[in-house]
């Protein structure tokens, strides 16, 4: 492969997912420790099932999502149902990151990873500005 067509492959579920756990890396503790054990999947898109029941329609509205119980609400006495699951999706990032243009791909990735660990977390608003500097 030829340095010029290096450029010009797109990011792939590979890069992605380093850049997500990159980003997990540089949260402060007891942040960090507790993110690493949120799985991550890392999709193209979401599922049309997913999409469907979140009443999206186009598959690019749709950057990140979490699954799970936020830890703010969960109890002892809870029967685990699985794990919690933070989705990221390729494409709707990529397209997102192009169309604002001022901020790299690791930046874009960290954004919604914070922004899907707030919902883990249960973080307020102000919670994330502190993680994430551009936080709107």
């Amino acid at each position: 492969m030829t340095h010029a067509s290096a450029q010009t492959i797109a990011p792939d579920l590979a890069l992605m997912e380093r850049l997500a756990h990159e980003a997990v890396m540089g949260l402060p503790e007891p942040w960090r420790a507790a993110a690493a054990h949120v799985q991550l999947r890392i999709e193209d898109f979401a599922p049309p099932d997913i999409l469907q029941a979140m009443e999206i329609d186009d598959p690019f509205e749709l950057t990140g999502l979490y699954e799970g119980v936020p830890l703010t609400e969960k109890s002892v006495m809870d029967q685990p149902v699985g794990p919690d699951v933070i989705w990221l999706f390729r494409r709707p990032i990529l397209d997102e990151w192009l169309d604002r243009g001022n901020v790299s791909l690791g930046e874009m990735v960290t954004h919604v990873m914070v922004h899907e660990l707030a919902h883990h977390f249960g973080w307020s608003d102000d919670d994330i500005a502190s993680i994430d500097p551009w936080w709107e």
